[in-house]
């Protein structure tokens, strides 16, 4: 699940990338922003994130817990208070994004994206491209393999030709 929402995620990050978006801010209407949060979640664009403050958290206990293992108890207990506290800004991450794919996308565009994603085959779409990702991956380094193999071989041929004249 995190590999498919990552790779979307980063597939959507290259398409608004590549995007001409204006270097600053366009007003957006609540219609376009509406559909650019239903584009999101279709894609789960954003579902990756969930774990940041997860993952923060974790990082600090197991800091903290390093150097004060005798407070172990109050350590999880003021950093899991302190991550719920800053749960809320969760959705900041989330204005910002609609706003990104805004500016990306029309209102038309998003609602086709939504489209997409919310049907059969694109909610096929999502659930094979970790695998497809991990097999192209595969497949990209066996190629390289042999491409390397065969330049090495190629040019050390034509290198002993040239040397031998």
């Amino acid at each position: 699940m995190i590999f498919r929402t990552s790779a979307t995620a980063f597939a959507l990050s290259v398409a608004l990338l590549i995007s001409p978006i204006a270097a600053t801010a366009q007003e957006v209407s609540q219609d376009h922003l509406t559909a650019a949060a239903a584009a999101i979640d279709a894609t789960n664009a954003t579902d990756s994130f969930d774990n940041i403050l997860l993952q923060a958290a974790s990082s600090i206990k197991n800091q903290l817990i390093g150097t004060s293992p005798d407070k172990v108890d109050e350590i999880n207990t003021v950093v899991d208070e302190e991550a719920i506290a800053l749960a809320a800004r969760r959705s900041d991450l989330e204005a910002e994004a609609q706003r990104l794919f805004a500016n990306a996308f029309s209102k038309e565009e998003l609602d086709q994206i939504t489209e997409f994603f919310g049907s059969e085959l694109g909610k096929k779409y999502l659930g094979y491209t970790p695998i497809l990702a991990r097999e192209l991956s595969k497949a990209a380094r066996v190629w390289a393999t042999g491409i390397n193999r065969d330049l090495t071989d190629n040019v050390t041929k034509r290198m002993l030709e040239i040397e031998s004249q």
